[in-house]
């Protein structure tokens, strides 16, 4: 990867200052030109496409599971998994699945009604109860985790509060558990409270100072505590190989650069919508967000059911593909995926890893053993076809070599009794 710094400073298509002051082609553009109306070419990048295209069957595992733990009782009837296959998206049967994923439910007869015949039911098998054990090991050992993601996402919005639907359609995103709402407000009631109508929104009461620096803050204080000099602090920007800015656009961003870091956590009333420095501030809030995530990515849309608290436009999404050195917004799946490109090495992998990804890790360990299982079934299931294919085939040949030697002395004979008439007749 080329730093965006290195590709500019490089092209002679650049001038060493683009002071507004004195640089004529930016004073044109300036005036020419808003946020909005720059645009950049969207570009594959095969290997953050690969990043998501690994954690399919995880998706997929994950979906029915949740399906089935959401049931009361967790347990569900096997035909009304199946008719809801294509919400799911699952690809093939409910019984491939199973026969697929045999370690994560487990099928069992019982009665939809007191009245009525016994039917195929699924539930959690024995290992995946094990798993959620776990799991809720993990969370309660993360818990001062699960409490600065949330401070952090309600200390970048409007009114330091979010509704609580949204903040629960997220919580996978950023590896919150089920119960975060009612848990944080029942154990840090100085933090928390919810508020409105039924309880709605859920509300900040103090700001925690120590939650108010963001990623790119903590970053540069790093740097400047290593190197012994004040760093600014400001976006780590990586450019693809091979990819090309339009000299507009290089201008643009070099200048763009050069604006102070504005922090997610400041108040941006005070910012015109349609600025440069309201860009800046975009940027850092969506960069944080990601970072917040457990896999440094979130589906475009659901970023968008933030607008309104985090104050940006309904164009947001333009942001991502403005700053191709920040972001990458993947097309897998069949929906757009904003990734934080500094979150991921050249082969695709996270640098940084997430505490709650080792929940992650723990599922997929148990969902592959049980896909190995079926592939073991599957491998020994044709092993034994081919013996007996071989062994048919042996047979064959042997029956057949025996019909070869009887029709053969059928035949000697024949032509021994024809030889003897023709003496007879002579």
């Amino acid at each position: 990867m080329l730093s965006l710094r290195q590709y500019l400073s490089s092209s002679q298509l650049v001038p060493k200052t683009l002071n507004p002051r004195i640089h004529p082609i930016y004073k044109r553009l300036h005036r020419s030109m808003g946020v909005s109306s720059l645009k950049v070419a969207w570009r594959k990048d095969a290997t953050l496409d690969a990043a998501i295209e690994r954690d399919k069957r995880f998706r997929l595992c994950s979906r029915v599971v949740r399906e089935v733990l959401n049931e009361p009782g967790h347990r569900i009837p096997l035909r009304y998994l199946e008719k809801r296959r294509e919400r799911l998206r699952l690809p093939f049967r409910a019984k491939t699945f199973l026969s697929r994923f045999p370690n994560l439910l487990e099928l069992y007869p019982d009665r939809i009604k007191p009245s009525s015949p016994p039917v195929p039911f699924l539930r959690p098998s024995p290992r995946l109860l094990s798993f959620l054990s776990l799991q809720s090991s993990i969370y309660s050992h993360l818990e001062p985790l699960v409490l600065s993601k949330v401070c952090k996402l309600l200390m970048m919005s409007r009114h330091r509060a979010l509704p609580a639907h949204k903040l629960f359609s997220v919580k996978r995103d950023f590896g919150l558990p089920d119960d975060f709402l009612v848990s944080l407000v029942g154990r840090h009631p100085h933090l928390f409270r919810l508020v409105g109508a039924g309880g709605d929104h859920l509300e900040l009461v103090s700001w925690p100072e120590e939650y108010a620096r963001s990623v790119i803050e903590h970053r540069a204080d790093e740097e400047s505590r290593i190197i012994g000099v004040r760093m600014r602090p400001n976006f780590a920007i990586r450019l693809p190989k091979g990819f090309y800015l339009r000299r507009e656009m290089r201008e643009w961003t070099r200048d763009w650069l050069e604006i102070p870091y504005i922090s997610p956590y400041e108040d941006a009333s005070r910012l015109h919508p349609a600025s440069p420095e309201m860009e800046k501030r975009n940027v850092a809030v969506f960069h944080e967000l990601l970072s917040l995530s457990v896999l440094r990515r979130m589906a475009v849309p659901v970023v968008g059911k933030f607008s309104e608290e985090y104050r940006y436009s309904n164009e947001f999404a333009n942001t991502f593909t403005r700053h191709p050195g920040i972001f990458y917004v993947s097309l897998k799946g069949g929906i757009k995926t904003a990734m934080l490109r500094e979150a991921y090495d050249e082969h695709g992998e996270l640098v940084d890893r997430d505490p709650f990804l080792q929940i992650k890790d723990k599922f997929m360990e148990m969902m592959e053993e049980g896909h190995r299982e079926w592939m073991e079934r599957i491998r020994n299931k044709r092993e034994a076809v081919q013996k007996d294919l071989e062994l048919m085939a042996r047979k064959n040949a042997e029956l057949s070599v025996g019909d070869y030697e009887t029709c053969t002395g059928e035949n000697n004979q024949r032509h021994y009794d024809l030889a003897l008439m023709d003496d007879l007749t002579c």
